[in-house]
């Protein structure tokens, strides 16, 4: 059974809801949303021309809901599933009753069976909902996706050798030499803080020397602590690790712990190895004075703090104190790491000063170009996208007050909700989607969940594939449309707060950003998704589509106006 659906299986799921079960449109309707509905219909005449009809709102929800199109506790799909097994004939309803009936319900009339099936708890690949669709005729997938007992990951592994991986290239073997120099000095002066820019390798260069350096203190029991923002960022430098190790010859395994999500490790696993953790879990654990974090900071070799300009926060501070408290003040060596010089706001050099650490960049060739601008040297070698940025002008004014700001100086969610919710505005944004070529999959960031889930479903009664994936979507779901994306199977995945980091799709070709920021960070971070270039796996070019607005009285600039050095192909405007 594929995960994703099949033109197949979407096609029979529309012909038993249309007219096997017959189901009435305003149940449909009511999957969406009343104002939803309104909207979709609106933009769907505006760009088709014609109403949109029941067999084709049918079709939408299907590929718009996927494998959960009759899951879940809300009304109107409650609904929708009474409505089905009323058309059950009665003994195929008693018998799907008596093979799943309500616990502490003794029922014996099929008149009370419906609503009592209807309302049954609905858990993903689960008995009841196979049986459920399998009764119905539905195709398998629309029981759910049951996440596979193998994929719930253990709090501790053993990663055996090995494995190739493809070598380092130049400016990278550099780097990674350049780091082990700083790691041969004693106390603080082997902190570093290393910058390369996002889809340059930076996880791998400093996976690949720490593991070499730390090999040896491995077998001391002391441990490598790797510190991230977010728990993808964690498993991406999991199976970094993992990688690397294997490639190596070492004769013995190397232990890797999770300490995030909760993931719990008792004293007993403890023998040395990486740890990678989440800062925030390392803080709720100092403050609960875990016993498992004082062994591994009283035995830490080294330290790695991804996403380094998250570094001056007081969560940091307080585990730099704590190791201090407990290791003396000749701390074991701290590398920071940072796509930064994308930018040259002077965070860089600041962060450096901070930590009183040794600044590590890629060695460039003395041209004039790439003193000017170093990232085009990583352009011009082929290691990264060329962007061409596109600003889309809506021509709408919006004030912006200090009540529309939040304590990052950012625009707040009150005010992304206006945004979203401007009807005019939506209708720009469909038609300049619609003039991305098919076969050129799209990464959308959009103002809230509400805007993608609503884009997302446009889209897909325009005719075009599209999934939208928030902090809120199941894991298993958001692996499969996230899998469908890199697959091509998608035309458009949207999202809200979610696809910053941790995320690779090396042939991203266009991203198109709706939510205006003013962070530099997480503009940065988001236009890093589609920078891979050729050589590492990505495109030769990525589009770039800004949605920009008269902001007036907002007292920081835009992130995008921020990095006029760094776009490398000519700007386009699309005035309306």
């Amino acid at each position: 059974m594929s995960a994703f659906l099949s033109n197949q299986e979407i096609n029979r799921a529309v012909d038993l809801l249309m007219n096997t079960y017959e189901v009435p449109g305003r149940l449909i309707q009511g999957l969406l949303g009343k104002e939803n509905m309104k909207e979709i219909s609106r933009h769907y005449r505006t760009f088709q021309g014609v109403n949109l009809t029941t067999k084709e709102l049918a079709r939408m929800v299907v590929i718009e809901k996927g494998a959960e199109l009759l899951k879940g506790s809300h009304q109107a799909v409650r609904q929708l599933r009474e409505h089905l097994l009323r058309q059950l004939p009665d003994e195929q309803l008693v018998a799907l009753y008596e093979r799943n009936p309500r616990s502490g319900k003794k029922i014996t009339s099929p008149s009370y069976m419906y609503k009592a099936l209807a309302e049954k708890r609905w858990s993903d690949g689960r008995v009841w909902p196979r049986d459920f669709v399998v009764t119905l005729g539905f195709p398998l997938v629309f029981s759910g996706v049951k996440v596979p007992q193998a994929t719930k990951q253990s709090a501790v592994m053993d990663v055996e050798a090995r494995k190739p991986v493809p070598p380092l290239v130049d400016f990278q073997a550099q780097l990674k030499d350049d780091m082990l120099d700083v790691l041969e000095l004693n106390g603080d002066r082997t902190r570093c803080i290393v910058t390369l820019p996002t889809g340059g390798g930076k996880t791998r260069v400093a996976v690949e020397s720490f593991i070499e350096w730390m090999h040896v203190h491995f077998s001391e029991q002391k441990y490598m602590i790797w510190i991230a923002q977010s728990a993808e960022l964690c498993e991406q430098a999991i199976s970094c690790i993992a990688d690397m190790w294997q490639e190596k010859e070492y004769p013995e395994s190397l232990r890797i712990y999770r300490y995030f999500n909760g993931h719990d490790i008792g004293i007993e696993d403890l023998t040395g190895g990486a740890v990678v953790a989440s800062i925030q879990q390392i803080v709720s654990r100092l403050k609960g004075e875990d016993p498992v974090l004082t062994e591994i900071l009283q035995n830490c070799g080294a330290m790695i703090i991804d996403e380094a300009h998250h570094a001056a926060a007081p969560s940091y501070k307080l585990l730099i104190n704590k190791a201090r408290e407990l290791c003396g003040e000749d701390l074991f060596p701290v590398c920071g790491l940072t796509a930064t010089p994308g930018r040259s706001f002077g965070e860089t050099d600041q962060l450096v000063g901070e930590f009183e650490a040794h600044l590590i960049k890629p060695k460039l060739p003395n041209y004039a170009e790439y003193e000017v601008n170093p990232i085009s040297f990583f352009r011009d070698e082929g290691y990264l996208a060329t962007p061409v940025h596109i600003i889309h002008e809506s021509g709408k004014d919006y004030e912006v007050d200090e009540d529309k700001i939040d304590e990052n100086h950012d625009l707040n969610k009150e005010f992304l909700k206006v945004l979203a919710a401007d009807e005019e505005r939506n209708e720009m944004i469909i038609e300049r989607l619609l003039d991305i070529p098919k076969g050129k999959p799209a990464l959308v960031y959009a103002c809230t969940v509400e805007h993608a889930e609503f884009l997302s479903s446009v889209m897909n009664a325009l005719g075009r594939k599209a999934a939208s994936i928030s902090s809120q979507t199941s894991k298993g779901l958001r692996r499969i449309y996230i899998d469908a994306f890199k697959n091509g199977e998608l035309d458009y995945l949207f999202n809200y707060g979610v696809l910053t980091t941790g995320f690779d799709a090396p042939n991203t070709e266009y991203i198109v950003i709706t939510r205006p920021t003013t962070s530099d960070i997480l503009y940065e971070q988001i236009i890093g998704r589609g920078l891979r270039g050729p050589k590492f796996g990505g495109t030769e070019q990525c589009a770039i589509i800004d949605f920009a607005d008269n902001l007036m009285r907002l007292g920081k600039p835009l992130a995008y106006t921020r990095f006029e050095q760094f776009w490398g192909a000519e700007k386009v405007e699309n005035l309306r």
